[in-house]
């Protein structure tokens, strides 16, 4: 059975990209192909879906910092929009009852608070998979939205305890103690890990044992404690090459958590049409993220990909559904119908959050008339009265600013989306400030800002092909007269970018061995060890 589940979902996965969604909804999909043929799902299944949840939300917090938590778009914003969501959503169902809905049968006003809490909720899983893809989850609307999910976690676990009468041990201040306490070893330990398989080892150790099993022991939510020990050791020099050696891993174990969502229940005609009309609420709850995010003083298609981001049920729903039928404050059929519903946002938030600068661009005018005025958290903060910019300061971009900083002074600036690589870059010296290249609005305000006068030379440095690929369509609209420079991974890419109008594309691995082979001719002739049958451009 095994081999027929892979290979549908390959072939699932496979046929949803070609038509440009994300592979998670061809996974979906399986699982419904499974669930029609009458495959039930096993504990192996479910093994694999929790384990894949657990990696996600450690890797999670390897990529988190704490105080970006306490940040009033974060935490001020996820409580009103959960106490929004359920007024909104409490109120459109008891209209339906004294409507005379007969499909919502009899409920009580506590069965209707919990089913818009468990509605409220956004899936983690999702949003993430959705920001990892386009590389955003540094962009302002990423952090936002992954620290609103984090603190939906933090309430759903809260309510878990609650509604189930069972207090955490008394053990578990000692172990939340005894992590802090342990941060120094588990920092050292980590220093003595070598690349490859033991540190992939030591993150699996990290999340499964020290934090997973270690919060279960004491009776709270095992993924919570994955969250937690990825945040505590998320300040560790390694913490990025950890995420990265647990990525295939993560990806792999995941596939089976979508699956098992499609195999979650036997849907019913009036199942079906429940969860068809809670996911009609969908588009209310996009709503009023966007209206919260906008007055915290975000752009609008920062709180719009945001909220595109959140633009679904969450599994967390699910685990609420189960705890109300199992206290009896909901029928058995609703846990289906989260299911269902849950299944159903997700296929219409892929591409959804695929067409969202297509969407921001198309109804500009009236989403920016949701802007508070005044200054916003994602403006340019820089004149950019220069000659050369570079877009994306990873680590061939930090090379590129300091090799033309040297060679051309002072008119270089560096942009890149990660706040916290900002300041680093700052500190060090060096001109960069906070922009995102994927956003038509930065485009826009470049070309206010500078007017393209002055701006001779632009260096596409960062790492995503698609976000290259829109800098320069955005440059092609503006009509730049500029130089063009950009990298790529791959031959095929390289070759794309000079197509869509680059000066010059570099192949990063493919000039690799060119590079370094040119240092060392470059070294070994300054201090005349060049081999005699060598000889430099134009000589012999």
């Amino acid at each position: 059975m095994d081999p027929f589940w892979i290979t549908i979902a390959f072939f699932c996965g496979f046929l949803v990209r070609l038509i440009g969604l994300p592979p998670l909804v061809g996974f979906l999909a399986t699982g419904f192909i499974l669930n029609a043929m009458g495959v039930s799902g096993g504990t192996t299944l479910q093994m694999a879906a929790d384990l894949g949840v657990t990696l996600l939300l450690f890797t999670i917090g390897l990529k988190v910092k704490i105080q970006s938590l306490f940040k009033p778009e974060v935490w001020v914003g996820t409580s009103l929009h959960m106490l929004a969501t359920i007024a909104v959503f409490g109120g459109l169902l008891l209209a339906a009852l004294y409507a005379g809905a007969d499909l919502l049968g009899d409920l009580d006003m506590r069965a209707i608070l919990v089913i818009c809490f468990a509605l409220s909720f956004s899936s983690t899983v999702f949003a993430v998979k959705i920001l990892e893809s386009r590389g955003e989850m540094s962009s302002i609307h990423g952090r936002v939205a992954v620290g609103i999910l984090i603190m939906q976690d933090v309430l759903a676990v809260i309510f878990l305890t609650a509604s189930t009468g069972k207090l955490p041990s008394p053990w578990a201040l000692a172990v939340l103690v005894g992590l802090f306490l342990f941060k120094p070893l588990l920092f050292r330990i980590m220093d003595h890990c070598e690349r490859g398989e033991l540190t992939i080892l030591y993150g699996f150790f990290l999340a499964l044992v020290v934090g997973a099993a270690s919060f279960d022991a004491v009776a709270m939510k095992a993924d919570l404690g994955a969250l937690l020990i990825g945040m505590l050791v998320a300040g560790h020099p390694k913490s990025k090459e950890l995420a990265n050696s647990l990525l295939g891993f993560k990806e792999i174990f995941l596939v089976g958590f979508f699956l098992s969502i499609g195999l979650a229940g036997v849907p019913t005609w009036e199942t079906l049409l429940l969860a068809g009309a809670l996911t009609l609420l969908v588009p209310i709850k996009i709503a009023l993220f966007f209206v919260l995010l906008c007055r915290f003083r975000l752009r609008a298609r920062s709180a719009l990909l945001a909220s595109f981001s959140l633009a679904n049920y969450s599994e967390f729903g699910l685990i609420v559904g189960a705890v109300a039928v199992a206290n009896g404050w909901l029928e058995p059929k609703w846990l289906t119908v989260f299911a269902l519903a849950l299944s159903l946002t997700f296929i219409l938030a892929a591409p959804l959050n695929s067409m969202a600068n297509a969407i921001y661009q198309r109804f500009h005018n009236f989403l920016t008339g949701f802007e508070k005025s005044g200054s916003h958290q994602d403006d340019l903060q820089h004149p950019l009265i220069v000659n050369i910019v570079i877009l994306g300061m990873g680590r061939i971009g930090t090379g590129a600013y300091d090799l033309m900083r040297q060679r051309c002074g002072t008119q270089v600036v560096g942009v890149d989306l990660n706040e916290e690589s900002v300041a680093a870059h700052q500190a060090a010296g060096r001109d960069v400030i906070l922009g995102d290249a994927a956003d038509p609005d930065f485009w826009e305000m470049l070309k206010l800002r500078n007017g393209f006068v002055n701006l001779e030379l632009i260096l596409l440095a960062m790492p995503k092909h698609r976000a290259n690929m829109f800098a320069l369509e955005q440059l092609r609209k503006a009509e730049f007269k500029g130089g063009i420079a950009a990298i790529a991974m791959y031959e095929d890419q390289r070759l794309e970018l000079l197509a869509a109008g680059a000066h010059a594309a570099y192949n990063i691995f493919g000039e690799a061995g060119a590079g370094f082979a040119e240092h060392v001719y470059n070294t070994a002739h300054s201090k005349g060890t060049l081999p005699g049958v060598c000889s430099l451009p134009g000589e012999g």
